[in-house]
């Protein structure tokens, strides 16, 4: 088939030469049996597994049907959710070609990243929207948007939203929208409680199912090698992630997918991870690297799975078996996508044979365990093309920071750097309300109360050393250091500070302070 296909499938002409431009030139069997029912208006009910092509399935009709309406702020007419923020980026990524076509503006909600740009482009105004259940809520409540007027509504990957605990979120969402839209849902499986949405929110339905769940053997093979304890599995995981072509290594938890990423690196095999601890622009790097192929092994965990939607995925590794056969076959799903051949290999500990045969059971996959280690035949004709070990990069040493001066070098108290300064505010040596060195006070007890010379503070009656702070008479004691990075008191000077600070200061402005012996502050 050709372009013309999809026209022939009611495609308007106009989203022809984005297909076109995309290198799309034939529609997939899921693509082939909704697309008239959903450009028709319809609501639809498309099962297919993972990679059948339903993003462009579901795409399709949005951009058609919604183009040439007008756009207003916080109001969109096309609504998409999604269960992860990787799939929802790669949705957007294939609506915008056919919705810059149209004339009409995307834009993502999802969260992990400020939601002050997804609010900006909310009010400016937005034709589609692709989000995840959990920042949308966020956003209505704050009255960010409103979905009065949401002409489309498509559901993805709807049985990955019900195992993630999405589905109430979800039920409000869908019951926010006007209820004579078209909806159209998508998903694997009806089951744990996507039946019901079928049954509340989509009128008479049109089902479409283009396989039974199971994958895809003419195009997907399998292999279980068991390993004989966890140093043998790392040797053998090792081994595999070394070919020339792209492949996915499935772990259970974050902090493994990173230690294996960390670990394959430093072998001299570029990896990246894809886990929920990166943020969401250290997720699209990594990503971006796996696309384009910078990178050639990407470790990512099961939340990941749903949004890698990368082509000429050639392995599949399960290093940690999953725990149930709907993730083995959403994990299996990232090869052998739109037709191409792909490999998916589980690895095996002894103790682990009793439930990896049931797993597979369970996803009709047919396969038998083989014992192998890094050099067997099985592993090396898997591996296929050794790729060049890469050395990774230098570390960059931290500038460290300037060693501190010693104690004896820094200015003492309140002197300033530069060397004593002449004193502060009038009197100088005259008399002037006690605040001059020397000076007679006028109407204070001693002579030279006040500010003493070299930036001292105020205090009682003193003899005018460098750096006297608030106190009664001192008698010239030392001034107390303090440490520049924590405030406290350096060395010894707790001593220094108590027994200088035992008599009390004078009231400050009270002429009296002389004359009343420095009566505390009460203030």
């Amino acid at each position: 088939m050709s372009a013309t296909s999809f026209g022939a499938l009611g495609v308007p002409a106009s989203l022809l030469p984005a297909l076109d431009a995309a290198g799309i030139t034939e529609p997939f069997p899921i693509q082939t049996a909704t697309l008239p029912d959903s450009l028709a208006g319809r609501d639809v009910l498309g099962r297919g597994r993972t990679g059948s092509g339903k993003t462009l399935a579901f795409a399709l009709p949005l951009v058609a049907r919604l183009q040439g309406g007008q756009r207003r702020s916080g109001r969109p007419r096309g609504l998409v959710l999604a269960p992860t923020r990787e799939l929802a980026t790669q949705i957007a990524a294939v609506v915008q070609p056919l919705a810059a076509a149209a004339g009409m503006t995307v834009t993502t909600v999802f969260g992990g990243v400020s939601q002050n740009p997804q609010v900006a482009a909310l009010r400016a105004g937005v034709d589609i929207l692709v989000a995840c259940p959990g920042r949308l809520e966020d956003l209505l409540g704050q009255r960010a948007l409103t979905l009065e007027g949401v002409e489309i509504t498509v559901l993805d990957e709807a049985d990955h939203m019900a195992d993630m605990g999405f589905l109430p979120g979800v039920t409000r969402l869908l019951a926010a929208t006007p209820a004579g839209g078209q909806r159209l849902l998508f998903s694997a499986t009806l089951d744990n409680g996507v039946d019901k949405l079928v049954k509340r929110f989509l009128s008479n339905p049109v089902t479409h199912s283009v396989d039974d769940g199971k994958p895809a053997v003419e195009t997907m093979s399998h292999a279980v090698l068991e390993v004989k304890d966890a140093d043998g599995k790392r040797e053998v995981m090792e081994a595999l992630a070394g070919g020339t072509d792209r492949r996915i290594l499935f772990v259970r938890t974050k902090h493994v997918a990173k230690r294996i990423a960390k670990q394959l690196t430093a072998a001299g095999i570029p990896a990246a991870d894809l886990q929920g601890n990166l943020s969401q622009n250290a997720r699209e790097r990594n990503l971006a690297a796996f696309s384009s192929g910078a990178i050639k092994v990407l470790v990512a965990t099961d939340v990941a799975a749903r949004g890698v939607h990368v082509d000429d995925v050639a392995l599949v590794i399960h290093v940690d078996p999953p725990t149930e056969h709907k993730a083995y076959l959403h994990r299996s799903g990232r090869t052998a996508r739109a037709g191409a051949a792909g490999t998916v290999v589980t690895l095996v500990l002894p103790e682990q044979r009793r439930e990896v045969a049931q797993l597979l059971r369970a996803a009709g996959v047919a396969a038998s365990p083989v014992q192998v280690t890094a050099s067997s035949a099985a592993v090396t004709e898997l591996v296929g093309e050794v790729a060049p070990k890469v050395a990774p990069a230098p570390v960059v040493a931290q500038p460290q920071q300037q060693p501190r001066k010693p104690k004896a070098d820094r200015p003492a108290g309140g002197e300033r750097r530069g060397g004593a300064q002449p004193a502060r505010g009038r009197g100088g040596e005259s008399a002037g309300r006690g605040r001059g060195q020397g000076g007679e006070p006028r109407r204070a007890g001693a002579a030279g109360e006040g500010r003493g010379s070299g930036g001292g503070r105020r205090g009682g009656a003193s003899t005018g050393g460098s750096g006297a702070r608030r106190g009664g008479a001192s008698g010239g004691a030392a001034p107390v250091r303090f440490s520049t990075s924590t405030g406290s008191p350096a060395g010894s000077a707790w001593a220094s500070f108590s027994e200088r600070d035992s008599a009390p200061a004078p009231r400050r402005g009270s002429r009296r302070a002389g004359r009343e012996g420095g009566r505390p502050d009460p203030r």
